[in-house]
């Protein structure tokens, strides 16, 4: 019998699975949920989750069994279904209320998910991203070649990678500098526990995540090797020397309403610094390019792209809200951002309290969401259900899209 409902099942689910190799389609999804003391806002909006899952399976299904066996027997038996549909465009179609029971029907445009992050509704939305400077640990360092500019011109290289990316707003601030104590930079933290500086860098740059780093190595090999004698000369020349020349840096990725860090890696690299005298001044110049060793900064600076990129790709999209107006809320982002007149975002507190005034701000679920209805270049808004009194939401709490 369990085998028959399984090759049921299957069968059933086997066309809906061969949908998936469409580029999109268009969806119904239906989803209920019960009333609880006639709150119809949060039975609204389980009826409407459900909906979309109703919409994610009908698109792409995966099932899996687990059968385990003992001395012939089936003794246990597992099946797991799974989806990996993303929906785009999703409206309300259809809302009633039978008894105590709320039915919802979206409507949707759903395309296949990517496998390695879900990122929702945010993943076509650009988040805003400052790039402050990443100083030097030992600026001795940077003599031979004179690039002692790296602290400033990798920042800058680095955003040049992200804007091609396309999926960020890329701010720059490679001039600023977080951390007095490079030595322990980037995981020196204050006793509130928050990272130096970057709340305020992100509020005053009006980004969502902050990008910073320190260069903790430009060092060659083989100090010696670098004279200006006729014999220093002639030995690097027939390589009888050491030339390699090493490349480390910390990357360090921070959430600006919290200061948090999202992501930390070191990238490092070695190669031969083989310019000529004169020919590579300057972190990124033409002449260091050409060099092994330019090479080799540049695939570094490649993977830092990267890094970022997919570090940012599963994260939420957030905003802050900049007035509350009875039901109408304005949020400090918009249609550069790819936010749409429809789009709907869920609201948050944002708190401190008086015993840690200065230590990260506490974000709550206030179950309201507000749903634009006017979308500017770098701001928009819309109206929530209820007034912004009554749900304690005002300037400085947060809209987020997952």
């Amino acid at each position: 019998m369990k085998q028959f409902f399984r090759l049921a099942l299957w069968c059933a689910l086997t066309p809906l699975m061969l949908i998936a190799s469409a580029q999109a389609v268009v969806l119904e999804g239906v989803g209920h949920a019960s009333i609880h003391n006639e709150d119809l806002a949060t039975a609204r909006a389980e009826a409407r989750n459900a909906a979309m899952r109703d919409l994610a399976l009908q698109y792409e299904a995966q099932v899996s069994t687990r059968d385990t066996m003992e001395n012939g027997v089936l003794t246990e038996s597992r099946m797991r279904l799974a989806s990996s549909a993303r929906a785009r465009n999703v409206k309300v179609i259809d809302e009633h209320r039978i008894g105590n029971l709320m039915r919802v029907t979206v409507r949707g445009d759903i395309s296949a998910g990517d496998a390695s992050c879900d990122g929702g509704d945010s993943g076509r939305l650009r988040k805003r991203v400052a790039v402050t400077g990443f100083p030097l640990l030992y600026p001795e360092q940077a003599r031979v070649g004179r690039i002692d500019d790296a602290g400033e011109v990798l920042p800058q290289l680095l955003q040049q990678g992200l804007r091609e990316a396309g999926n960020l707003q890329v701010l720059s601030a490679s001039t600023s500098r977080l951390f007095p104590d490079l030595l322990n930079a980037p995981t020196l933290q204050q006793g509130s526990n928050r990272l130096t500086n970057v709340i305020q860098v992100a509020r005053e740059m009006g980004a969502q995540f902050v990008v910073t780093g320190v260069i903790r190595d430009l060092g060659v090999a083989d100090p010696t090797a670098w004279g200006t004698s006729v014999l220093d000369k002639m030995q690097r020349g027939i390589g009888a020397v050491d030339k390699r020349r090493r490349f480390a840096v910390d990357l360090v990725v921070l959430d600006g309403f919290s200061g948090s860090p999202v992501y930390q890696q070191r990238f490092e690299a070695a190669a031969d610094w083989n310019g000529s005298v004169g020919s590579s001044t300057g972190f990124g110049s033409e002449g260091f390019r050409k060099t092994q060793y330019g090479k080799a900064v540049a695939g570094v600076l490649g993977d830092m792209t990267q890094a970022v990129t997919e570090a940012l790709a599963c994260q939420p999209f957030m905003a802050r809200i900049t007035r509350v107006d009875g039901q109408q809320v304005t949020l400090a982002s918009g249609a550069t951002a790819g936010l749409r007149p429809g789009d709907e975002l869920h609201l948050y507190r944002s708190a401190r309290y008086f015993d840690s005034l200065g230590g990260t701000p506490e974000l709550s679920d206030s179950q309201v969401t507000v749903t634009l209805n006017n979308v500017h270049p770098d701001f928009s808004n819309g109206n929530m259900p209820s007034l912004g009194g009554q749900v304690n939401i005002q300037r400085d709490d947060i809209a987020i899209i997952w």
